[in-house]
This record gives structure tokens, C-alpha cells and sequence, in this order.
């Protein structure tokens, strides 16, 4: 069986390598939007209306500020991890495609001299059975 590139590099990541793809692929994710989303409202509304008195983060929700801030912080920090592991990835891809590059044109040039051959044989043998 053939060993798929992208199965061995995938053995290969590191602990720190995988986690920084599973949170990139779940902050990039539409259910991490939403759940955020709903987590700020829900916030909002706990800090406005129901603890109104006894909220612990009143509007102008300096607290809700600064868990912000430090998640944008981390996203960045996670987001330049995976596309500096996704720049090597297209390196990696890039010189295993002209590895294969390489190699195809090798064996196009061995046909192409098989070919060549073989066309001077019949041309020997044509000339053969046009002597008289």
C-alpha cells in the first residue's frame, strides 16, 4: 500500500501543532460564531437588565473588555501558528509536486527513447522488405 503524504505528515504534528489546527478550525467555524455571539447577548442582558443592581460587569462591561481583548490576542497568536504550519505544508506539497515532476519527465524521456528505437527498427525492417 501506498503511504498518502498527507496521512504521514499528519503522524508527524506535534501535540501543540494538532491543538493549534483543532482551535483554529473551531474559532473559523459558524457554530463559534454563534455560541460567541450568543454568549456576548446573554452577557449583555445579565449585566443589564437582570442584575441591573447587583451586576457584576455594568455596562460599560469593562470585564466582558477585557476577556475580548485577550481572546483576539490568543486567535491571533493561533491563527499565525496554523498559517505559518500551513506555509510549510505548501512547501512541503510543493517540493514533493516537483519530486514528481522530476520523475515523470524522466520516465517520458525513457519512452520517448523507447519510441525513438522502435520507430528505427521498423524503418530497418521496412527497408529490409523493400530490398529487392
Amino acid at each position: 500500500m501506498r503511504v498518502n503524504w498527507h496521512r504521514q505528515h499528519k503522524e508527524g504534528l506535534s501535540a501543540g501543532d494538532r491543538a493549534a489546527d483543532r482551535l483554529r478550525n473551531g474559532m473559523g467555524s459558524w457554530p463559534f460564531v454563534g455560541i460567541f455571539v450568543g454568549f456576548m447577548v446573554l452577557w449583555a442582558a445579565v449585566n443589564s437588565y437582570v442584575l441591573a443592581t447587583n451586576a457584576w460587569d455594568p455596562y460599560p462591561y469593562i470585564l466582558l473588555n477585557l476577556f475580548l481583548s485577550m481572546l483576539a490576542g490568543l486567535q491571533g497568536a493561533i491563527l499565525l501558528i496554523a498559517a505559518k504550519r500551513q506555509d510549510a505544508i505548501a512547501s512541503a506539497m510543493a517540493q514533493h509536486d516537483y519530486e514528481t515532476d522530476v520523475r515523470a519527465a524522466a520516465q517520458i524521456e525513457m519512452l520517448m527513447d523507447i519510441n525513438a528505437e522502435q520507430l528505427k527498427l521498423l524503418q530497418e525492417l521496412r527497408d529490409l522488405r523493400d530490398k529487392p
